[in-house]
């Protein structure tokens, strides 16, 4: 199995090498500049060209920016935009982008059933209340704290769905840390690409979701409707990060 990287966070500072795309004009916006102020979708079309899916109903159009960075891939990813008076398009606003960051993208993983802690394992992660950790457009997406020691060894998460047939929305969470577990508390963030869920035919439901914490067995619900159609784009890829995961 490949050996990715995921997104780390710390205490809300985001710690990565951004793809800039605008310089910083002043010290007054410097850091309003440096922290994004969305969660989105990268979305490529044909010609090369791309737009952002702010939430399940918006959709962003930049213009300063061609092509993806991505490439064909479409991934989540935090922005840092400013609205544009620009023609959008055919989207919902134009924008202008300051700096453009993917995060770990990934499908649902099958359930081995008797080999799910061999192969996922169980070692204990917090979900994190926090405005990333949301269910929308068609994903899933988990801030997430555990205690990573080795900075070179590769964590593994994944997100499986309930093998109950009456628990058709319910999900789990999964880590194996490969025994590296102690050293710091770290956060990352992480989306897993919901379609292989049965579709909710535009009705809202609850998504169950559980995993294991440092105090034993939680859940949590999010509201979920099946993603709506949009413009073809290439398969669901994985992204990198700072912190190793595979």
């Amino acid at each position: 199995m490949k050996t990715l990287r995921f997104f780390l966070m710390m205490i809300g500072i985001v710690s990565v090498a951004l793809i800039f795309q605008s310089c910083l004009d002043d010290d007054d916006d410097y850091w309003s500049k440096r922290l994004p102020n969305a969660l989105v979708t990268v979305k490529p079309v044909s010609g090369d060209s791309f737009y952002m899916q702010l939430d399940d109903n918006t959709t962003l159009f930049p213009t300063n920016m061609k092509s993806s960075p991505y490439g064909d891939r479409e991934v989540r990813a935090l922005v840092n935009y400013k609205k544009v008076n620009k023609p959008s398009e055919g989207y919902d606003i134009a924008v202008s982008i300051n700096w453009i960051d993917s995060i770990l993208t990934k499908q649902m993983a099958p359930d081995l059933g008797l080999e799910n802690d061999e192969i996922y394992g169980a070692d204990p992660v917090e979900i994190i209340n926090d405005w990333v950790t949301i269910a929308e457009d068609g994903y899933l997406t988990l801030r997430f704290r555990t205690i990573f020691g080795n900075s070179s060894k590769a964590h593994y998460v994944n997100l499986l769905a309930s093998s109950d047939a009456d628990n058709l929305y319910e999900v789990e969470f999964r880590h194996n840390a490969y025994g590296d577990v102690h050293g710091y508390e770290q956060d990352g963030l992480v989306a897993f690409n919901l379609n292989s869920l049965p579709d909710t035919e535009g009705k809202t439901v609850k998504l169950r979701l559980k995993w294991k914490s440092f105090s034993g067995d939680k859940f949590t619900e999010f509201d979920y409707c099946t993603r709506k159609s949009t413009p073809a784009s290439s398969a669901i890829t994985s992204e990198r990060s700072n912190a190793k995961l595979k």
